[in-house]
């Protein structure tokens, strides 16, 4: 007997790329949100970054996102992937990170959405209301260096 029934195939994972910035001091850029409703973490500090449009990869999101939000795109050292982390109690979205060099002034960046931006040491993270899985993204890129180069935590 002929079956003309097929698995329903299932929706597309929403996809999403963040960057972790990191400057000559061994500091992180982090991205302060507007503190608004209708988004993801608002009020956090966050990394740059954001959803993946439909038909973008996740290293064209994060060079598209790098300059709309900061005006950096094309500043920042070469992106490395770092891992992927599901934003499970925010947008849901699958989160490539990457990291890279910038070592500029972050209050003379165009900042084009949310509150600020600004250079942490790794010491002050845990002072700072930051995503779950922004923090687990940053600790697993700390703990990936090489002891040598291991920023102070």
């Amino acid at each position: 007997m002929h079956s003309d029934t097929t698995a329903a195939e299932e929706p597309a994972t929403a996809r999403g790329a963040v960057a972790i910035i990191v400057n000559d001091r061994g500091e992180l850029l982090l991205h302060l949100r507007d503190d608004i409703g209708g988004i993801a973490w608002p009020g956090y500090w966050s990394l740059l970054g954001s959803g993946c449009d439909a038909g973008e990869g996740a290293l064209d999101a994060i060079c598209r996102e790098l300059d709309e939000e900061a005006g950096i795109g094309t500043e920042v050292g070469s992106l490395r992937d770092v891992c992927e982390i599901r934003d499970e109690h925010g947008s849901g979205q699958l989160i490539t990170f990457f990291s890279a060099h910038w070592d500029g002034d972050e209050t003379q960046l165009p900042l084009a959405e949310g509150v600020k931006l600004q250079f942490f040491a790794p010491d002050f993270l845990d002072d700072l209301k930051i995503p779950f899985f922004i923090r687990d993204g940053i600790h697993r890129y700390l703990t990936s260096l090489p002891p040598k180069r291991r920023l102070p935590r």
